[in-house]
C-alpha cells in the first residue's frame, strides 16, 4: 500500500480526548515562559513535600542556565484537578525558546500542540520574536490565549500593549475569529492571574491579594482544544524531536495522531527518504511533570517517547504494519548565516583538547543534524573543514560553545550572510530590528544604524526610544558590541528574519586594524607597557602567542606586526629594579560570541577548551602580503576600468 493512501477506519466517526491538553507557551525573550511554567508545575503539585523547588527548573543545560534563555523546546506534563467538571485534566506543555535563533524549536514544537498561549510583557510589549511566532501560529491555525505577564512591573503599560497585540494580529493578516482571543492578566513570579485588568491592578497596589493561577488554567481547559482523532484509525505517531539515554540510546519523541502504540509492537517505519521499513518499540514512556515514566501503551493525543530505533529522524512516522500512511514532513525557515568550522590548525593545537581529528568534528556535526532541524552542514574545499548553516550568530555560537565543552579544539571562521539570486540580481537576507533605549543615545543608534544600511521603519515613546529598522543580515554582524558600548550598556536590542532585499552596497563593520604577533613565545610586560598607548590589547603578561596571532586592536586602520614578546636588555649601567613602576591596562578579553563579531574575512577564532583566541587564517607574513598587494592592484584595475 502507498505510504499517502488514506488509512482505512471501522466507523470514521470523530472524537476527542477530554482529559487531556496539549499547549506550547511561546513568548520573546524573558517575557517569563519558563517561570510561568515553574509556578504551574509548583501549583499542581508536581514537586513533593520533600523535594527542592528549583526556580527555571525548565532550563536544565548549562547554557541555558549559564545565559538565562531557553536553547531546546521542552515538555513537561502536570495534572490540574479541574473543580467545575470533577475531572482531572491532563496539561502537556512545550516551553519554547524565545530567541529568534533557535525559531527551528519553535515551529518543530508547533507540531506537536494544538494551541498556544502568547505570552507578552507588560512594559517591552510584542516584539520581533512575538511576530515570529504569532505569525507561524496562525499558519498552523492554532487557537491563541494572550497572557500579559510582569503585570506588577513599575513600568507596566498593560492597555497599550494591549492594543499593540492586535495590531500586531491585523499586520498578519489573522481571520476576525483568530482575533477573537481571551486575554489573562497574570504575574509568573509571584503565581498569581486575572481576567479582571481592574482586579489586576488592585493586586499590584496590595488592596486585595493575588490567589493562584486557576483564572489562566480555566481560559486554557476553555480555549485549547482536546486532542481529535477518528475512531477505528490505524497507528500514526509523528516524530517531532529526539533525545538520547545512557541505557537505551536514542528516544524519538511522539506526538501521537490516530491509534495507539505498544511497548514490543512492531511498527511501519516512514522514512525521510519515501522508503518504508518495519522498526520494533523497545521501551515506551510518557511524561509526568519532570520525569518520563515507562508505560505499556499510549494512544491518541499523547506526547511519548519511545526507544529501539537508532537511525530514526524528526518528520518520520511510526504507523501501522497493515495501512503505513505518513504523515508529512516537518520543514522549517532556511538558515540565513553560514560558518565554516574545522580541526585546530594553530602552532598550539593539541595542547587541550581530547578531540583533535576531522573524523571526530565530522561525527560530531553529523550527530548534530540530527536533532537540530534548522542547520545544514556542508562541505569544503578542505577536507578538514565544513561549512555549517543556521538561522544566526547565537546558534552557532551556542553550537561551537557545546563542542569546546566537549573537548573539542576547533578553527571557526567568520559568519557570512546566505545570499539569492532573485530576476537575476544578488539578494541578501533582511532582519527586522527593535531596539529600546535612553533617548540621550538616540543620535549615535542611528548613526551606527545608518552606517549598516539600516532603514528605520517606526519611532516612538519619550525617555526610553523604541526604534523599528529593517537592516541587512550582514550589518548586524558585529552590531551588539559596538551598541552596547555607544549604549553604555542600557540599551536593548531584538530581531528577527524578515525576507530577502538586493544587495544594500559595501558595509564596513569594522574601521580599525589589529596587532598581530611576529613571533611565537610569551607575552611579556615590557612589551605590553610600549603597545598598550596604541592599542587594546587582548592578551596579558604570560599568555602564550604565536605567528599570526591576533593579540590587540589598532587604533588606527590598517594591520601591524609587532613583538609582544620583547623583553628588556639588563646592562651593567642600572639595575632593573630602579626602572619607574608603569601600569599595564588590563586587557580585552573577548568572550566566543565577541570573538566571531569582532573577526573580519580574513580573520578566525581559534577554539579550546580553556582558550579563545583570534588569528590570521594565513598565518605568515610574508604570505598575507602578497595577497594584500594582489588585492589592492585588482581593485584599483576594476576602479581604472570603470573610468
Amino acid at each position: 500500500m502507498s505510504s499517502t493512501e488514506t488509512p482505512l477506519t471501522d466507523s470514521g466517526a470523530v472524537s476527542s480526548r477530554t482529559d487531556i491538553r496539549n499547549l506550547a507557551i511561546v513568548a520573546h525573550v524573558d517575557h517569563g515562559k519558563t517561570t510561568l511554567v515553574d509556578a504551574m508545575l509548583q501549583q499542581s503539585g508536581a514537586f513533593g513535600a520533600h523535594e527542592e523547588v528549583v526556580e527555571r527548573v525548565m532550563d536544565s543545560g548549562d547554557l541555558e542556565k549559564e545565559k538565562g534563555i531557553t536553547i531546546l523546546a521542552k515538555n513537561t506534563s502536570l495534572v490540574w484537578d479541574d473543580k467545575a467538571s470533577g475531572e482531572k485534566i491532563t496539561l502537556n506543555i512545550v516551553d519554547t525558546p524565545g530567541h529568534a535563533d533557535f525559531g527551528g524549536e519553535v515551529e518543530r514544537a508547533l507540531t506537536m500542540v494544538d494551541g498556544i498561549v502568547l505570552l507578552v510583557d507588560s512594559a517591552e510589549g510584542p516584539l520581533p520574536q512575538t511576530r515570529f511566532v504569532l505569525r507561524k501560529a496562525l499558519a498552523r491555525d492554532l487557537p491563541v490565549i494572550l497572557a500579559i505577564n510582569k503585570i506588577d512591573r513599575p513600568d507596566a503599560r498593560t492597555a497599550e500593549v494591549v492594543d499593540e497585540v492586535y495590531e500586531l494580529f491585523f499586520d498578519l493578516d489573522a481571520r476576525e475569529d483568530q482575533v477573537e482571543f481571551p486575554i489573562v492578566y497574570c504575574s509568573g513570579r509571584d503565581g498569581w492571574a486575572t481576567l479582571d485588568l481592574d482586579e489586576a491592578h488592585a493586586i499590584v497596589k496590595g488592596e486585595i491579594t493575588g490567589k493562584d493561577l486557576t483564572p489562566f488554567v480555566n481560559v486554557l481547559l476553555e480555549s485549547i482544544p482536546a486532542p481529535t482523532y477518528t475512531e477505528g484509525a490505524p497507528l500514526q505517531a509523528w516524530v517531532t524531536n529526539l533525545d538520547s539515554s545512557p541505557y537505551l540510546g536514542r528516544l524519538a519523541l511522539l506526538r501521537i495522531m490516530e491509534g495507539e502504540i505498544k511497548k514490543g509492537q512492531s511498527v511501519a517505519w516512514c522514512k525521510v527518504d519515501g522508503t518504508i521499513g518495519r522498526a520494533k518499540i523497545a521501551e515506551l514512556f510518557l511524561t509526568e511533570h519532570l520525569e518520563r515514566v515507562p508505560v505499556n501503551s499510549a494512544r491518541q493525543g499523547d506526547l511519548a517517547a519511545i526507544a529501539g530505533i537508532e537511525d530514526i529522524f524528526i518528520g518520520e512516522t511510526l504507523a501501522d504494519l497493515e495501512h503505513p500512511v505518513a504523515l508529512p514532513l516537518i520543514t522549517v525557515d532556511e538558515p540565513a548565516l553560514s560558518m565554516t568550522i574545522g580541526i585546530n590548525t594553530s602552532p598550539l593545537a593539541g595542547r587541550e583538547g581530547k578531540k583533535l581529528t576531522a573524523r571526530l568534528v565530522k561525527a560530531r556535526l553529523d550527530q548534530e543534524l540530527i536533532g537540530n532541524v534548522s542547520i545544514r552542514v556542508l562541505p569544503t574545499e578542505r577536507p578538514d573543514a565544513w561549512e555549517v548553516q543556521a538561522r544566526g550568530e547565537l546558534q552557532l555560537a551556542i553550537l561551537v560553545e557545546q563542542m569546546r565543552r566537549e573537548g573539542f579544539e576547533l578553527t571557526v571562521g567568520k559568519p557570512i550572510v546566505l545570499t539569492k539570486e532573485i530576476d537575476g540580481k544578488v539578494h541578501e537576507p533582511v532582519e527586522r530590528v527593535t531596539i529600546d533605549v535612553p533617548d540621550e543615545y538616540l543620535g549615535a543608534v542611528t548613526q551606527l544604524l545608518a552606517t549598516r544600511k539600516g532603514r528605520m521603519q517606526n519611532m516612538g515613546g519619550s525617555g526610553w526610544v523604541r526604534l523599528d529598522y529593517l537592516v541587512p543580515a550582514r550589518g548586524l554582524i558585529g552590531f551588539r558590541t559596538q551598541f552596547m558600548t555607544e549604549t553604555r550598556g542600557t540599551g536593548i536590542i531584538s530581531h528577527i528574519f524578515e525576507g530577502y532585499e538586493e544587495w544594500a552596497g559595501e558595509i564596513r563593520a569594522r574601521a580599525q586594524g589589529v596587532l598581530v604577533s611576529d613571533r611565537m613565545g610569551p607575552v611579556t610586560n615590557y612589551a605590553m607597557i610600549n603597545l598598550q598607548d596604541r592599542s587594546a590589547m587582548m592578551v596579558k603578561a604570560g599568555d602564550d602567542v604565536y605567528e599570526g596571532m591576533i593579540i590587540g586592536e589598532n587604533s588606527r586602520a590598517g594591520d601591524m606586526d609587532v613583538n609582544i614578546c620583547r623583553e628588556k636588555k639588563q646592562t651593567n649601567v642600572r639595575a632593573s629594579s630602579s626602572d619607574e613602576t608603569v601600569k599595564v591596562t588590563p586587557p580585552k578579553l573577548l568572550s566566543l560570541e565577541g570573538a566571531l563579531e569582532f573577526i573580519s574575512v580574513d580573520e578566525c577564532v581559534e577554539v579550546t577548551p580553556h582558550n579563545i583566541r583570534i588569528r590570521k587564517v594565513e598565518l605568515d607574513p610574508t604570505i598575507r602580503a602578497r595577497a594584500a598587494k594582489r588585492v589592492n592592484n585588482e581593485l584599483k584595475a576594476e576602479a581604472e576600468a570603470k573610468g
